[in-house]
């Protein structure tokens, strides 16, 4: 993707951010406390938080919480359904928090949005020595045989790069922060933890209308793969009738500051 494309598709959020909010899964809890687990304190910042999805996740295990999202219309959102979180305007390029001031940067299916290039030097000038900075992304397990033939039929821009486990693996593997003056990284570790999402074949489409390929594609096409999208659902025993369990997991990328 060239930096027009990664542009427009990390900014088409803000229009659907209350499906959003509605539709995408929370992160998997085992998978945040490993995230957390080399932090020297519980000071955390969600980057890239988005209407709070992680966040949420983060106030239960954490008093210190700061929230940080660029977009206007995702910021309110998050605001208005935790409103006891500090939650404060600004990207991963430009944070508007103090240095050292933070033990783990986490950031929930963003981190791959982030230009590296001038958000690692400014992560690790709010991480405290020792911190560490945690991507978390939630796939979906194409393991499983129905949900291999969801991939299938959705296409790139409904599952795509980052969105099954053995495609994370191979998109994160280099995704770590390179030597920034002073402030150093040390190798990444990566790890994968059971997750799922309750759903009907009606607010599996939602949530899937949700993905930025979807968002950004023309009208008529973006409709033409929802139909296909659907009809499957409804091919499928799994998924025809009623509730039922997504299978997913919480993959979880992460670095420490040295």
């Amino acid at each position: 993707m060239d930096e027009d494309a990664r542009r427009r598709h990390s900014s088409s959020f803000g229009a659907a951010a209350t499906a959003y909010a509605e539709h995408r899964p929370d992160y998997a809890r085992a998978a945040l406390r490993w995230a957390l687990e080399p932090a020297p304190g519980a000071r955390v910042l969600d980057l890239g938080a988005g209407t709070g999805k992680l966040t949420a996740t983060l106030a239960e295990v954490s008093d210190d919480v700061t929230a940080v999202e660029p977009d206007p219309a995702m910021l309110a959102e998050l605001r208005r359904t935790l409103p006891g979180v500090r939650a404060l305007p600004g990207s991963a390029e430009a944070i508007p928090l103090p240095d050292a001031s933070v033990d783990a940067v986490v950031a929930g299916n963003a981190m791959h949005w982030f230009d590296m290039a001038v958000a690692g030097p400014e992560i690790a000038r709010v991480l405290f020595p020792g911190g560490v900075l945690a991507g978390l992304w939630n796939v979906v397990d194409d393991r499983v045989d129905w949900v291999a033939g969801l991939a299938a039929v959705s296409g790139s821009a409904a599952i795509g790069p980052r969105d099954t486990p053995a495609s994370w693996r191979i998109a994160t593997t280099g995704m770590h922060l390179p030597k920034t003056g002073e402030a150093r990284f040390g190798s990444p570790e990566q790890a994968e933890f059971p997750h799922g999402q309750r759903r009907t074949a009606d607010s599996l489409v939602a949530t899937l209308a949700t993905r930025a390929g979807m968002l950004v594609m023309p009208e008529r096409e973006r409709t033409e793969t929802l139909d296909r999208i659907r009809a499957y659902l409804a091919s499928r025993p799994e998924t025809a009738d009623g509730e039922f369990t997504l299978p997913m997991l919480t993959c979880v990328l992460r670095v420490r500051r040295l």
